[in-house]
């Protein structure tokens, strides 16, 4: 169906149009707003009779993704302008219709599925992201590899977990891997570096044992989160250099962690040394301020030794991982009309890979879903715990949880009326 919307002024122009495109279109009457919030779901293109800007704002609540939202256009005086869905063809024709002119644009999407998913695993994109997006929305089979288990937005149905015959490969790892053609890797920030050197070590020689973690640990150094290491080394030049050095090089920044010796020596580890005891009193430092750095950024959530300890020219580093688990949000819908939610409840509910809460409550953000999205009515806490991303939605300022879930669980507010 093509809905024509106008108001009363234009009415008759909406109509003429709506007879040359055919009889798949119609001009509701009454208020153009509730018009298209009510036929949007059975939609295949729109156009408005309005200027651009009250025409984004009336559309961009119920837009979901580029391959699902119909054609939007928006019609004034001289030009037919394309909006939002794959609407370039269908402004040319309208243009043609009207003799007007067509303003369509090209060029790289901002909020493509790859876009987001880099965004929301805080992550570094290796290879041609917008060639990959251009396969996914063509339709192309695309596989993507997931070892860590990231908990992920709904994906298309043509991005599979694995296969052959692919067109694309999309890998999502903190592992170090050669670049190559038709492979895109994305590298989320997982890593907490733990260093340890004597006194006047200097930052060539830290930067040097860093390289290792690549070199033989076989780690992306892109992924490094955090840097950690003992009190006593919070102020040792070639430690702190190092670190300003890997952010100027990576284009980011990282805290250096410390930890007094005393935190350190409870920390068990794969290496101990009775020399670093005797010395430091702690048998570790790079391993247990790794190990402790991560526990204290993943908020109780599983960490592991990436990378045991390296030791090269009196500096010795080691990585740990601050293992991903499923995510779940608590989100509020307010009253419930799509004007009244959060701009940050949308972005959690498009994260989602399973929508939760009453019928109601999931009618009410279905606009909002990506293509793939399920819908359930029960059972957020155990798909988080699964390693799910999961929005659990409620009208109001959100729902609860009366029991603790081994998930990250993020709450987001509803605004309710006073």
């Amino acid at each position: 169906m093509i809905g024509v919307f106008a108001g009363p002024a234009q009415r008759g122009d909406a109509a003429d149009l709506a007879g040359l495109l055919g009889a798949d279109a119609v001009v509701p009457d009454g208020p153009v707003k509730p018009a298209v919030r009510s036929l949007w779901p059975r939609l295949g293109a729109v156009v408005l009779f309005l200027d651009a800007a009250t025409a984004v704002r009336l559309v961009a609540p119920l837009l979901r993704d580029k391959r699902s939202d119909p054609a939007v256009v928006c019609v004034d005086q001289h030009f037919v302008v394309a909006l939002a869905g794959d609407a370039d063809v269908f402004t040319r024709h309208v243009a043609d219709l009207l003799n007007r002119t067509a303003v369509v644009t090209t060029g790289p999407s901002i909020d493509s599925m790859l876009d987001e998913l880099v965004e929301q695993l805080d992550a570094t994109a290796d290879g041609d992201v917008a060639a990959c997006t251009a396969a996914i929305e063509a339709g192309e089979k695309v596989v993507l590899r997931n070892p860590l288990n990231f908990p992920l937005p709904a994906l298309p149905p043509n991005v599979v977990p694995g296969g052959e015959d692919a067109t694309w490969v999309v890998v999502v790892d903190d592992k170090a891997g050669a670049s190559k053609e038709n492979v895109l890797r994305i590298v989320p920030r997982t890593l907490v570096v733990g260093v340890g050197s004597t006194r006047g070590a200097s930052a060539t020689s830290v930067g040097a044992a860093l390289s290792e973690l690549d070199a033989t640990g076989g780690l992306d150094l892109r992924a490094i989160k955090a840097f950690a290491t003992a009190d006593s080394k919070a102020d040792e030049p070639g430690i702190v250099d190092a670190v300003e050095d890997w952010g100027f090089w990576h284009g980011d920044t990282a805290e250096l962690l410390t930890f007094p010796t005393e935190v350190l020596a409870e920390i068990d580890v794969p290496n101990p040394s009775s020399v670093v005891r005797n010395s430091m009193g702690t048998a570790s430092v790079a391993e247990a301020a790794a190990i402790k750095g991560a526990q204290s950024l993943g908020y109780g959530g599983p960490v592991e030794l990436a990378a045991e300890k390296f030791k090269r020219d009196n500096v010795t580093v080691a990585a740990a991982r601050v293992l991903p688990r499923g995510r779940l949000a608590l989100v509020g819908l307010g009253p419930g009309s799509a004007q009244e939610r959060t701009p940050r409840a949308e972005a959690e509910i498009r994260r989602a890979a399973y929508v939760v809460g009453t019928k109601e409550a999931t009618d009410a953000v279905g606009p909002l879903l990506r293509a793939g999205t399920e819908i359930r009515h029960e059972g957020a806490c155990d798909l988080a715990a699964q390693g799910a991303a999961v929005a659990f939605v409620a009208f109001g300022t959100g729902p609860t949880l009366d029991i603790p879930v081994e998930a990250d669980v993020i709450v987001v507010p509803g605004v309710w009326e006073s």
